[in-house]
């Protein structure tokens, strides 16, 4: 079961499609950044791209906060490639294919039908997660937030609702 502040699942020799290639991953190659794994339904979709496309034009953002983008869905990562080939090119981050449906079951977001659900999780560099949100396939995450919420994280003090960086916070953590 997956629990804020408790280790992540780990996956390893994971296929992903990133940049026109297929290439292996694993959750430890990442330690030492935070990671924002972003979990969606199926390619091919209708909401799937917006989430991805924003998150994609985001990604420079993420970076300078020590962070990755990793997408993840239990679609082939020849389905990924023809996907983001014909109309995602801009997605540059790594995208696994859940194909075993393995990283969906580990963290909870695998539906009955197959697919993964709309899940987004921040892991910390020591490989903990901080937040962990499971959605509705009918309605797409705000990436925004996202990065909101990862600045909230990483500043180590407790803010309050709609806390944005730059406001005062509620004093440390």
């Amino acid at each position: 079961m997956i629990h804020v502040g408790k280790a992540a699942p780990l996956f390893s020799d994971a296929t992903a499609y990133c940049k026109g290639e297929f290439t292996k991953i694993s959750l430890e190659q990442y330690r030492g950044q935070w990671v924002v794994l972003l979990f969606y339904p199926r390619d091919f979709t209708f909401i799937c791209p917006t989430e991805l496309r924003s998150f994609a034009k985001q990604e420079a953002d993420f970076a300078k906060f020590n962070a990755v983008v990793v997408g993840a869905s239990t679609d082939s990562e020849w389905s990924h490639k023809a996907w983001f080939e014909r109309d995602l090119p801009e997605v540059t981050y790594p995208v696994i294919a859940d194909t075993t449906h393995t990283i969906s079951r580990e963290y909870e977001v695998l539906a009955d039908d197959g697919s993964s659900q709309r899940g987004i999780f921040i892991i910390n560099p020591e490989g903990v997660v901080m937040y962990a949100l499971v959605s509705a396939g009918s309605v797409g995450r705000s990436t925004k937030e996202t990065l909101r919420v990862l600045q909230a994280l990483q500043s180590g003090e407790l803010c309050p609702v709609e806390w944005e960086p730059g406001t005062t916070t509620l004093g440390k953590a």
